[in-house]
């Protein structure tokens, strides 16, 4: 046999070229200056991250008996006093719910949080998910409110916390998203007066902050309702939001419908295909894969938007951090309680976007060459 055919071993490529070593070589030192400021930043990551660690956990105050607070003023701002969290975290989480009924609170947000993973499910996109959704939201009504099978009644009134910012960023959503697609298609609609109505409706909430919409569903719209009717400020709060929402992911929507080539328009006429089928089944699939990124960002602005309804006296996540150290005793601590409820934010916020980013690529699979 030839030396030309003899069969030579598979060797590995060198980890100058690729693997974690090649990424440092060029994300971080391709060049002095770029290596001489990596060097600079990775000094101040580990300085904060160690006087972090020192504050936060090594200095820190973990529980004080009976609210008194003083080994928590006596660390003079070199410790953390998580005491304030172990105390508070029940009001931070469900405001002021009966104490006795907190575990009704608790499972609506396990339900919530359940809700959002099966959701997120691709083999779960079927019509049956929409069952799953009108199950789910039962229950966190039957647990909310009570009334039924042997629970207390609990008014609106005393819902708070982290339940009501999940609530009004579901509902928000679950009914801005299809109300943003039908207003991005009326203003493509070639009927004047639809087009008109939508257009209309876009430019005028997108003009105006979302405190005013909850101001005026809080003290205008009530005055324009007939004398005894009144609608809970919940769920005029929820309405604003709803609006809000819909008017700006409606032009996300849009924009996605723009995007489309004119080809792929005029390949479903020629099937003979009617409007709504060509919509549903050709233009508004390849539209929202297009628009994943801007749709996600929006979702993650209006989940944290909701702390707004702090103006119209709900108490959300972030009103319930700010009115947890209002007692005297616990004054002085708002640091560890922004730091908690902004983590709270922060865990959805990351997973939502998360999320997006692998649903995108899933989705996109078929451009990858």
């Amino acid at each position: 046999m030839s030396e030309a055919a003899i069969p030579t071993a598979a060797r590995s490529a060198p980890i100058t070229l690729v693997g974690p070593i090649a990424w440092v070589r060029t994300n971080l030192f391709s060049g002095w200056f770029s290596g001489l400021f990596s060097l600079v930043l990775l000094f101040l990551i580990v300085k904060w991250t160690l006087g972090f660690i020192e504050w936060g956990v090594i200095n820190a105050v973990w529980s004080v008996p009976n609210n008194q607070t003083q080994a928590c003023r006596d660390l003079k701002g070199t410790g953390a006093c998580w005491a304030v969290i172990t105390e508070k975290h029940r009001f931070i989480l469900f405001g002021t719910y009966p104490y006795e009924e907190q575990w009704r609170a608790f499972l609506s947000i396990l339900v919530f949080i359940g809700l959002f993973i099966v959701s997120a499910m691709r083999r779960f996109w079927r019509k049956e998910l929409g069952l799953i959704w009108i199950g789910a939201l039962t229950t966190i009504g039957v647990l909310m409110w009570g009334g039924v099978l042997g629970l207390n009644y609990v008014p609106q009134e005393r819902w708070g916390g982290l339940v009501i910012t999940l609530i009004l960023a579901t509902f928000g959503l679950a009914f801005a998203f299809p109300l943003s697609i039908l207003v991005a298609l009326g203003r493509r609609s070639k009927l004047p007066a639809i087009k008109a109505l939508c257009v209309i409706y876009v430019e005028l909430i997108r003009g105006v902050p979302l405190i005013s919409l909850l101001f005026m569903a809080s003290v205008m719209f009530p005055l324009f309702l007939p004398e005894g009717m009144n609608i809970d400020k919940l769920l005029r709060a929820q309405i604003a939001i709803i609006l809000f929402a819909g008017a700006y992911l409606a032009e996300v929507v849009r924009g996605g419908l723009q995007s489309l080539p004119r080809g792929q328009y005029e390949a479903a006429d020629a099937l003979g295909l009617s409007y709504w089928k060509k919509t549903g089944f050709i233009i508004l699939p390849q539209a929202l894969r297009l628009v994943i990124p801007p749709l996600v960002n929006t979702f993650i602005g209006f989940f944290k938007d909701t702390s707004l309804v702090l103006i119209i006296g709900i108490f959300d996540l972030l009103t319930a951090g700010k009115t947890a150290i209002i007692e005297p005793a616990w004054q002085g601590f708002g640091i560890e309680v922004y730091l908690t409820v902004g983590f709270i934010y922060f865990c959805f916020c990351f997973a939502m976007s998360r999320y997006s980013q692998n649903l995108e690529a899933e989705l996109n699979q078929h451009r990858v060459r």
